[in-house]
């Protein structure tokens, strides 16, 4: 059993303990870290007594505590660097909530630290693990769409309506709107499915400002493998998630965690309802399983550096109105 300190107890960090605590074989929370002002709300104090976690304020103090094998980050973005480099040198294994970082400078430096330290990094890109994501990786790597020719990715929720105060409301903290919400998500499937992107035009259009905002993010890129993307990302507007994969020899649809249609040429559409599973607890046991030596964090380094990347990049052409290069490597 991997003994785990979550860093940041919001509602994300909640969600991360809810998740497996008392359910997984693998791993369980044992300390939790949160701000002085943190730590004097009472429904904290409650939430870690319910789950038999002892808090603390500082994250050194985890770092020192050897019942504590592994941190799980969900913390101000901003953070992540120095946290995850300071868990590298303790020793500690480390799970990063996304983004990883906010630029591929930052991610280089973590993933570099980690290597160096012999420490499983992990990070938080829940949306590879959902059943959809899983059966629609597995018919893009068999070749049956044929030829890679062009992908479509769109998330949006109404996240942002209950988000009216703290960091995430900082442009500094979450950039360019809802892409470093909900956008990144398609990114980052976007790239797990055709890899790295050479070059990106996006825009942002704000209707309203925070809190509560209405704004859209529309992205178009190109990938190293000549294939064609389009992103959006809507805030806010009722949950909608779909992937759409386009082939020389077919395409296949994903619409949010369990639905899937595969479109061949001469034949009727076939629509897949697959069961459904915790993304939540499917990403930390995998983990906690790359700590064990069982097998590798199912996002590898490269990936992790080519989602950072390009997302750089996307805001770069948000803010400029140009395309950008991308400059992953």
């Amino acid at each position: 059993m991997i003994g785990a300190a979550i860093a940041g107890l919001g509602r994300w960090g909640r969600s991360f303990v809810e998740s497996v605590q008392g359910k997984s074989a693998r791993l369980r929370f044992v300390r939790g870290v949160e701000t002085a002002s943190g730590m004097d709300n009472q429904a904290t104090r409650k939430f870690a007594q319910l789950h038999g976690i002892a808090l603390a304020d500082n994250l050194a103090s985890a770092l020192a505590d050897p019942a504590v094998d592994a941190i799980v980050l969900a913390t101000p973005h901003s953070l992540h660097r120095e946290q995850v480099v300071a868990c590298a040198r303790a020793g500690k294994h480390v799970f990063c909530e996304k983004p990883l970082a906010l630029n591929a400078a930052d991610a280089r430096a973590m993933i570099a630290a980690c290597g160096e330290a012999r420490v499983v990094l992990g990070v938080g890109h829940n949306r590879r693990f959902w059943p959809s994501i899983v059966e629609l990786k597995r018919i893009v790597a068999s070749g049956e769409l044929g030829e890679l020719l062009h992908v479509e990715g769109h998330n949006s929720n109404e996240n942002s309506n209950r988000v009216l105060g703290g960091w995430r409301l900082s442009p500094a903290e979450s950039p360019g709107g809802g892409m470093t919400g909900a956008g990144l998500h398609v990114l980052d499937t976007l790239t797990s499915l055709f890899g790295p992107v050479r070059r990106v035009r996006a825009q942002l259009l704000t209707r309203k400002p925070e809190p509560a905002p209405l704004d859209s993010v529309s992205a178009m890129y190109e990938f190293e493998n000549g294939a064609s993307g389009l992103l959006a990302t809507v805030r806010a507007t009722p949950f909608y998630w779909r992937i759409h994969v386009f082939g020389a020899a077919g395409s296949a649809e994903v619409l949010g965690e369990t639905e899937l249609t595969l479109r061949k040429s001469g034949a009727m559409p076939q629509p897949f309802r697959l069961e459904p599973a915790d993304s939540l607890v499917a990403e930390l046991e995998a983990f906690a399983g790359a700590i064990e030596g069982a097998a590798p964090f199912p996002v590898t380094s490269a990936q992790m550096l080519d989602t950072v990347a390009a997302f750089e990049a996307t805001l770069r052409a948000i803010e400029t109105g140009r395309q950008v290069e991308v400059n992953a490597r």
